[in-house]
């Protein structure tokens, strides 16, 4: 996914130009296979409402939006999109990156099952969360915030959401990837490249994954609990995580145009 940065990207006075050169490149398209994302200013912020108005109209993939503390934040940010007519496909990714956050993380999980509230992802902001924990310069285990990382990333698998993990200077690409995230968010080509050989499905583990799929959809398989495959049993819950990492690498495959 491309993001493009309408907030702490620009300075107070050029977000407004840079607002509408974002919305014309989104009318002009020419992302390629990318999934465009835009990230708007706070609704509480002077520039928050007229992003919204501008970025609804263009339509990109998602709107990313910030200092969601409560799923009412949500409702109330899916009902603008309505009445600014915005696409159906617009999705939204919600931003994680206050104590307050942390702790509704669940609840604003679950708002995943409102179709209005068009939720699709969570992303983690851990610089933000450790500017607004006031937690010291240093390594992340010296505080709280892997055990707020770990309470968010508990929220989304309990609601079947991807998450995304913003790192910031405080943890790197590959460390999000060992903490179980789905993808980080990074700022330069260079922070592109690792974060692609870390989150990149392994091939030989995408063929023994395929390979335990096609088992599990053998006609000795139907309706088992579990199946003999490479000399021991596997039970059906691993042929599930197996059709899950498929169905990632297919979906990388076809971003990239090609088979993986």
């Amino acid at each position: 996914a491309l993001i493009l940065d309408l907030a702490d990207s620009l300075a107070p006075a050029d977000r407004e130009a840079g607002r509408a050169l974002i919305a014309s490149g989104l009318r002009e398209g020419g992302f390629a296979a990318a999934e465009v994302v835009v990230r708007i200013n706070g609704l509480d912020t002077p520039w928050g409402e007229g992003d919204l108005a501008a970025v609804a109209e263009a339509g990109p993939d998602a709107v990313l939006v910030p200092r969601v503390e409560e799923p009412e934040d949500l409702a109330g940010f899916g009902s603008r999109l309505r009445r600014l007519h915005a696409p159906e496909r617009v999705r939204v990714w919600a931003c994680l990156d206050t104590p307050l956050s942390i702790l509704s993380a669940e609840a604003v999980a679950s708002a995943v099952r409102d179709v209005d509230a068009r939720l699709a992802c969570l992303v983690v902001d851990a610089g933000a969360l450790a500017r607004e924990g006031r937690l010291p310069p240093g390594a992340p285990e010296a505080g709280p915030l892997l055990a707020w990382l770990a309470t968010a990333l508990a929220a989304a698998r309990a609601h079947d959401l991807d998450i995304l993990l913003d790192p910031a200077d405080r943890l790197d690409v590959g460390r999000a990837r060992g903490l179980g995230f789905d993808g980080a968010v990074v700022a330069s080509a260079a922070g592109a490249r690792r974060a692609e050989a870390a989150f990149a499905p392994d091939p030989d583990a995408v063929a023994a994954a395929r390979a335990l799929v096609a088992a599990f959809d053998g006609p000795d398989a139907r309706g088992q609990a579990g199946i003999a495959h490479l000399g021991r049993t596997v039970l059906r819950r691993e042929g599930d995580e197996a059709r899950r990492l498929v169905a990632l690498a297919d979906a990388v495959a076809a971003r990239a145009g090609g088979k993986a």
